[in-house]
């Protein structure tokens, strides 16, 4: 009897402790001096014999908000039109454990009532040093031409070259022509054009893009790199050879290929007076060994410019 009336004193004695001593109410939590969120206790914890519990959902929803608001998504270097490089920028995220640390202080009235939020830093996954070593050694190419005069599938064209510029793809990653340029919108600035469908012609978002991917293919093909995913349209398109085409949709085919090399390749592709050029690069310490690829010749008839028009859809 005289241990557990011990161990109740002692209890007691602790729960009158804790609650004599300060508790603040609310903790601030800023960046860079600017408060960017204010939690209240009760927002947070549940009583229990007066002493503060944290409530883990609660908590987890509060960091999520923490979490969104101070994320930084890291920059890769890139190479501009002239050729010079651009350095990235590092990102920064929410340090979690440090920040739940100073948290406990908090929730159990220690001592801080503001917390400055600590942040990791992300780097880029491509740094001004990586792409100044794998700029210089060009282990593949090609060309394809097309109609300048369709405006929505000259824009369409662009902005998919656009999106492949300056990618990089590392040992043993695979490339995937969908997840690099993203699903073609509107939003995204991607305009109608005359597609095939089933055979009948129709107006659908995206058309063109499909010369971007066989240009692609053929310039990773040039490179003896591993093609994983390649579909040919059913009906022959006039901007590659026969059976040298590459068809996507968002919903359905993609074109995927694996960096098989020792070293990290760039692709920089460009699209200028009715022509989508698309090289690839890396260091001079690739073990690579090139394929020969057909091309079609630059004086396209009349009948192919105005096929071009065209987006085949299977």
């Amino acid at each position: 009897m005289g241990v557990i009336s011990l161990r109740l004193t002692w209890i007691a004695g602790l729960l009158l402790f804790v609650q004599q001593v300060y508790i603040p109410d609310s903790l601030s939590v800023t960046q860079q001096g600017q408060t960017i969120a204010v939690v209240k206790r009760a927002e947070v914890s549940t009583p229990f014999l007066d002493v503060p519990m944290m409530d883990v959902d609660k908590y987890n929803q509060f960091i999520e908000k923490i979490d969104r608001h101070v994320y930084q998504e890291p920059v890769n270097a890139t190479i501009d039109k002239n050729g010079n490089i651009l350095p990235g920028r590092v990102g920064y995220k929410l340090y979690h454990q440090a920040f739940k640390e100073q948290f406990f202080s908090f929730l159990y009235g220690r001592r801080e009532q503001k917390i400055e939020v600590p942040l990791l830093a992300i780097h880029p996954k491509v740094d001004n040093e990586l792409l100044a070593q794998i700029r210089v050694n060009k282990i593949g190419e090609y060309r394809t031409y097309f109609n300048v005069n369709n405006k929505n599938r000259y824009n369409n064209i662009s902005l998919a070259t656009d999106a492949i510029n300056n990618y990089v793809v590392f040992p043993e990653e695979t490339f995937s022509f969908n997840q690099a340029v993203g699903k073609r919108t509107v939003n995204k600035g991607y305009l109608p054009a005359r597609v095939i469908v089933k055979g009948e012609f129709s107006e659908g978002v995206g058309g063109g893009i499909c010369q971007v991917s066989s240009t692609l293919y053929n310039a990773i093909d040039n490179a003896g790199l591993q093609i994983i995913h390649r579909y040919s349209h059913t009906r022959q398109v006039p901007y590659v050879p026969p059976g040298r085409d590459a068809t996507v949709s968002w919903y359905g085919p993609d074109f995927s290929f694996k960096n098989k090399y020792n070293q990290p390749i760039l692709i920089r592709a460009t699209t200028q007076e009715g022509t989508v050029s698309i090289s690839v690069y890396s260091s001079d310490m690739i073990n690579n060994e090139t394929r020969k690829v057909p091309y079609v010749s630059s004086q396209i008839s009349k009948e192919a410019l105005d096929y071009t028009n065209v987006k085949i859809v299977e």
